[in-house]
């Protein structure tokens, strides 16, 4: 009984193929941090709203794990040295992608005013 083997397409192709699909889905990446989550969640729907407005498509907001920073620092220099206080900082982040982004949405993303505490890294995928 003879077996027949389909040929397989090569490596290359396929890449390219996966490529052009892709190229066809640009992607805006917004990543949103702030210290504040009250402010971080206006901001991020400040953002949204603008979005949204100009018909775009967007997939998120995506809550990312939280930094947190301690530090301990000594209540008494001298006599108390066990005596310590702890401070933290939290770090909070979310992530917003807006698929298909057009020049205009991009324009209104960047005359966008946020609060003082908000920042904003844009990444193109």
């Amino acid at each position: 009984m003879a077996e027949t083997k389909t040929p397989k397409a090569p490596r290359a192709k396929k890449a390219a193929a996966e490529k052009k699909v892709a190229d066809s889905h640009a992607k805006l990446r917004l990543r949103v941090r702030g210290y504040d989550h009250k402010v971080l969640d206006q901001s991020v729907k400040q953002i949204i709203d603008t979005a949204l407005r100009f018909d775009a498509v967007v997939v998120g907001p995506v809550p990312l794990p939280t930094d947190f920073k301690k530090f301990t620092v000594l209540r008494s220099s001298f006599i108390f040295k066990n005596a310590m206080e702890q401070f933290e900082m939290r770090t909070h982040k979310r992530v917003i992608d807006i698929v298909n982004p057009t020049p205009k949405i991009v324009d209104a993303l960047t005359n966008l005013s946020l609060p003082s505490g908000v920042s904003v890294d844009v990444k193109m995928m």
